[in-house]
């Protein structure tokens, strides 16, 4: 096994074997705050004039044991993206070097290119509609090519109930209650009776709004959001990062979770009619045929609970730090404020009651 347990197993040596090239010294800086994951920005020398990048990304198991044992599956994921669907979609994502996992999956590494100057989104702050058209048309990449794909289904690292799956969207809908409650009492003054109410409704309706439209399918991020984009410094290209979410679903939910949590709320709600169509006009461009606009704001507003459900699982199963905590209370006010806006809870009710068997 040649993959490096910790920084300090990132050597000459062992860069050497990965690149296939003569590498004299490696420098090996820590970059971003990972809460499930730890990359490491590596700059590399060599005793010739490199052909190789001078730098890159390398990104290991986050460093505590009982982190790598519960997102083993995460890591499975990240593995797959880069290894196996990485050619199949158009979205775009930094070059990877090279990919390894344990069969536990409890260790991995994947070397890619560094994306300096490119500066990660504020999560918090928010983005401008600009910046939200970029993310939405490179999102149209991973969802159109991959548009009603069956033959995801039989990867091993889907972490989301794929669709259709009734036993496992009554499970995801038990962990949703389970993580909300935890959720609030976690946060707990600090998250209004508004948004209290809101949140309790829209994860008790998990398990039907997972089942409400089964015919409609593409792989997702499941986490797409601000923190995982890279924005080049003149705004013109983003980068996609953070694939430990991977899912098969409907493809809005990656949407609509984007622009609840990553726009100021007054703006997402001037902005999101234009993005939709901006977003669906990109996945006819990659040949997405019988799905017209109003179909995509049907489905956008259904995908919204996407919001609510990441923000809790986050919030209850990952340790809590100071920007953390503030980061998710953000992302649920948001969420719990689009749902509303949207009458998104009324929507997934609607098929409640015309499905029994989402009862």
């Amino acid at each position: 096994m040649t993959i490096p347990r910790s920084p300090q197993d990132i050597t000459p040596t062992w860069l050497a074997s990965v690149l296939g090239t003569e590498v004299s010294g490696v420098e090996v800086a820590a970059i971003g705050t990972g809460q499930t994951g730890a990359t490491y920005r590596v700059t590399a020398t060599y005793p010739e004039s490199p052909s190789p990048p001078a730098t890159f990304a390398v990104k290991l198991p986050a460093q505590d044991d009982a982190v790598r044992e519960r997102v083993a599956l995460g890591y499975l994921s990240e593995v797959d993206f880069y290894a196996a669907i990485n050619r199949d979609v158009a979205i775009p994502v930094p070059d990877c070097f090279h990919t390894e996992i344990s069969t536990d999956g409890k260790d991995f590494v994947l070397v890619l290119a560094d994306m300096a100057p490119a500066e990660q989104g504020d999560q918090i702050a928010g983005c401008t509609p600009a910046e939200a058209a970029l993310a939405v048309e490179a999102l149209a990449g991973l969802h159109g090519p991959s548009w009603n794909e069956r033959r995801y289904f039989d990867l091993p690292s889907i972490v989301m109930p794929k669709p259709g799956d009734e036993a496992a969207a009554a499970g995801m809908g038990e962990v949703a209650k389970m993580a909300a409650d935890i959720t609030l009492d976690k946060l707990g003054g600090s998250v209004s009776d508004e948004d209290r109410d809101t949140l309790v409704t829209s994860m008790s309706l998990v398990t039907p709004w997972l089942l409400a439209v089964p015919d409609r399918f593409s792989l997702m991020h499941g986490d797409y959001r601000l923190d995982n984009l890279l924005y080049d410094p003149d705004r013109t290209r983003v980068t996609v990062v953070d694939w430990q979410t991977m899912g098969i679903g409907l493809p809005s939910r990656d949407l609509a979770y984007f622009t609840a949590t990553s726009l100021l709320p007054e703006t997402r709600a001037e902005v999101e009619r234009d993005l939709v169509e901006h977003y669906h006009a990109a996945l006819l461009g990659h040949g997405v045929s019988g799905y017209d606009v109003e179909t995509c704001w049907h489905d956008y507003r259904l995908g919204v609970l996407q919001a609510p459900l990441i923000t809790v699982l986050g919030t209850a199963f990952a340790s809590s730090t100071e920007r953390g905590d503030e980061m998710m209370l953000t992302m649920l006010h948001r969420g719990c404020r689009a749902i509303r806006e949207l009458a998104s809870i009324d929507l997934v009710r609607s098929y409640q009651v015309s499905s029994p068997t989402t009862a």
